[in-house]
């Protein structure tokens, strides 16, 4: 089994010692999104691979070395400011994060995004290009890959529309990404990617591939894992042990938080000893165990 720590909140970055305490327990319990009573437990030890997917990655790094999985990160560094991201860390420090993850677990296991690319008045084509290039500069031997993505019709995104003021994308505009970054990463000895847009940007140099593919986890555990049936991205099947609206960055163009209210009454909810992210369990909760 992978775990993937999380699409559905920044478990690394807000609730990395409720994290580590289930760890050391050996199983962690996941409320089902659509079916509250449901619970998911999973234990550690049926776990092959963990994925690491966060803004920032500076409070688990203290622990990787007490974490005996194989351990791959994806790290998003985006170039926005506070009007979109309002509570995510200094970008350098997580630039120095990254760094120290790839020289403890190597270059391939660390993988930068750069997700989502929002156009808009402020946030221009020519501001998009200078911070990639800044990007890759300061990235030059400590990443193999970054994943570059586009940002989505989410029920957030129309709620911050008179914040994030998008202008859609042209064909000169993908055109004008594709060619710039592929341009860019080359020089630094890093492949650009999407995963699984529309617009692959394939033709202007970009690499095709997924985020996590079946060959890199296969490299990593030993194992042969199916495609993520719940997605048609290609990649490998994972199991997310996060849950939505519970992420304090409150970025405006996020997919997992649509409910600012909610994340704010969640948070408050978070035990650290719970074996639940949120809550704790009920006398009516079904728990199955998940393998």
């Amino acid at each position: 089994m992978i775990i993937n720590v999380s699409g559905r909140t920044d478990i690394v970055a807000f609730y990395t010692e409720w994290f580590m305490n289930r760890y050391k327990e050996g199983y962690v319990d996941v409320r089902n999104p659509f079916y509250k009573v449901q619970v998911s437990r999973i234990y550690f030890k049926d776990v092959d691979l963990i994925m690491f997917c966060t803004k920032n990655p500076l409070p688990i790094i203290p622990y990787l070395k007490e974490i005996d999985k194989p351990i791959v990160f994806h790290v998003t560094i985006t170039p926005y400011r506070k009007d979109i991201e309002p509570n995510v860390i200094d970008k350098s420090k997580i630039i120095t994060g990254v760094k120290k993850i790839s020289e403890l677990l190597g270059k391939d296991n660390v993988c930068v995004r750069y997700d989502p690319i929002i156009l808009s008045e402020k946030y221009n084509l020519n501001y998009h290009i200078k911070a990639f290039s800044k990007l890759c500069s300061l990235l030059d031997g400590y990443v193999s890959k970054v994943i570059v993505s586009f940002v989505d019709d989410y029920k957030n995104v129309r709620k911050n529309m008179n914040v994030l003021n998008i202008n859609e994308f042209t064909k000169e505009d993908y055109k004008n990404i594709g060619l710039n970054f592929s341009k860019i990463a080359d020089m630094h000895n890093i492949s650009v990617q999407t995963c699984f847009e529309e617009e692959n940007l394939c033709e202007y140099g970009f690499v095709s591939g997924e985020c996590m593919s079946r060959k890199m986890a296969y490299i990593l555990t030993g194992k042969k894992f199916k495609k993520w049936t719940a997605r048609k991205c290609g990649c490998v099947e994972m199991v997310d042990i996060g849950e939505y609206n519970t992420c304090p960055h409150l970025c405006k163009y996020c997919y997992a938080n649509y409910d600012e209210g909610k994340v704010l009454s969640n948070i408050k909810n978070h035990d650290k000893n719970s074996s639940l992210l949120i809550g704790a369990l009920n006398s009516d909760d079904v728990i199955r165990l998940r393998k």
